[in-house]
């Protein structure tokens, strides 16, 4: 049974809130200064006089393109891919997946017949809600994007096999485990059908961004599952460009970045890259090495983060479940892994409940932001980001957020 709203009593509720001059803000997923605390040690590494890589090369030199063997070999066993088929770059895997899609614009791939940008149209597949920043790439190159609904083990396949089809589709965005925003992970079937599935495009590529991968909240790592094998085995080695990095889990803007694929996509990546610059920052590659000294050490860091994060996620839950439950006007994601809660409240009125909250002092991520040119058809969508902000002032924002949410449905209903 649902209770009714009450316009005139969540009126004077939302004066009180704007009574409160708060200043909160909950639009991205940054790690908390108690999150980048746990990463201090990197500052005093590598330690010195240890500055060579295992085969005995100084990192502060030039050279070596595709990262040192140090730490791709720890995020070659994470990702459950082999350590030739793996790089280590810079900071951002985002900066990868920018230059992967500008080449292929620009050149073409080795599989494709001619460049991306001679081809008359451009279509790429986006699982909905996403992540903003993918969506932000393809539409400065023109791509026309396509929704794909996502349900609990990932995309809609059924849909996902009739796009394909169509040889304007080039690629798709995925973000396989803990996605941004829904925190689904992507069943073992659903791999191996994107890994098997016929495409008119023979230069079609997944960017299979596993930027959550480790980032559990509660329970065990979930498997990482072969997907480059899944491909191979299907006759489609090249299908697969698997992107993580360290943004999340050591200092958020000085990490290592990985990027994983097949021997003929890396080659390509190396072709264009060697004329781009020399290599990367070898010396922090070293420094994470040390600081993690396996995957193990990764893991155990990561519990550490989760420790850190999970009170977080479930004050928001609580919350959400406090105040709104009772009256059936929003549904919500509880995860176990990521760093995003993914709220639904009474469609049409996402737009509404983001204008109050900001006029009531707390900032949230744009309504239709998890979708292709942040057109929500709905406009029912809300991206949560609970990591940042100390957990008082989370459950002050949340507050806040629960009083706009209801209002909005109240104003609607009215």
């Amino acid at each position: 049974m649902t209770h009714t709203l009450d316009l005139a009593a969540l009126k004077k509720q939302y004066d009180e809130l704007k009574a409160k001059n708060l200043d909160l803000n909950l639009t991205r997923g940054k790690p908390s200064t108690e999150q980048l605390d746990f990463s201090n040690a990197l500052l005093s590494l590598p330690e010195q006089g240890k500055i060579k890589d295992k085969t005995g090369t100084d990192v502060r030199n030039y050279g070596n393109l595709r990262g040192i063997e140090d730490i791709r070999e720890i995020w070659a066993e994470l990702l459950g891919v082999g350590l030739d088929n793996i790089i280590a770059g810079d900071s951002s895997s985002l900066n990868i997946q920018f230059d992967i899609i500008s080449w292929t614009y620009i050149f073409g791939n080795q599989d494709s017949p001619k460049p991306w940008s001679q081809e008359e149209d451009l279509k790429w597949l986006c699982p909905v809600p996403g992540y903003d920043r993918h969506f932000t790439i393809t539409q400065k190159f023109g791509f026309e994007m396509i929704p794909v609904p996502m349900h609990e083990d990932g995309p809609d396949m059924d849909t996902v096999r009739e796009l394909v089809k169509d040889p304007a589709v080039k690629g798709m965005w995925c973000v396989p485990m803990f996605s941004n925003p829904g925190g689904q992970t992507y069943s073992e079937k659903v791999c191996r059908e994107l890994a098997e599935m016929e495409t008119a495009a023979p230069d079609f590529r997944i960017f299979w961004d596993n930027a959550y991968a480790i980032h559990i909240l509660r329970g065990d790592f979930p498997p990482v599952y072969p997907v480059l094998d899944y491909a191979a085995e299907a006759g489609h080695p090249n299908r697969f460009n698997i992107f993580a990095s360290t943004s999340k889990i050591t200092l958020a803007g000085s990490g290592v970045s990985f990027y994983a694929s097949s021997t003929e996509n890396l080659d390509f990546w190396t072709s264009v890259a060697k004329v781009r610059g020399i290599g990367p920052n070898k010396v922090n590659q070293l420094a994470h090495a040390q600081f993690f000294t396996d995957a193990e050490g990764v893991r155990n860091h990561m519990k550490k983060h989760a420790a850190s994060l999970a009170p977080k996620f479930d004050k928001v839950v609580s919350i959400l479940e406090n105040r709104l439950g009772e009256y059936g006007v929003a549904s919500w994601t509880n995860p176990d892994g990521g760093y995003f809660i993914s709220l639904d409240v009474v469609d049409g009125t996402a737009s509404r409940v983001v204008e109050l909250a900001k006029e009531a002092g707390i900032a949230l991520t744009g309504a239709g932001s998890s979708f292709p040119l942040h057109k929500d058809p709905k406009d029912r969508n809300i991206r949560l980001s609970p990591s940042l902000p100390p957990i008082d002032e989370l459950e002050q924002a949340m507050e806040g957020v629960a009083t706009c949410v209801l209002l909005a449905a109240a104003e609607k209903q009215a």
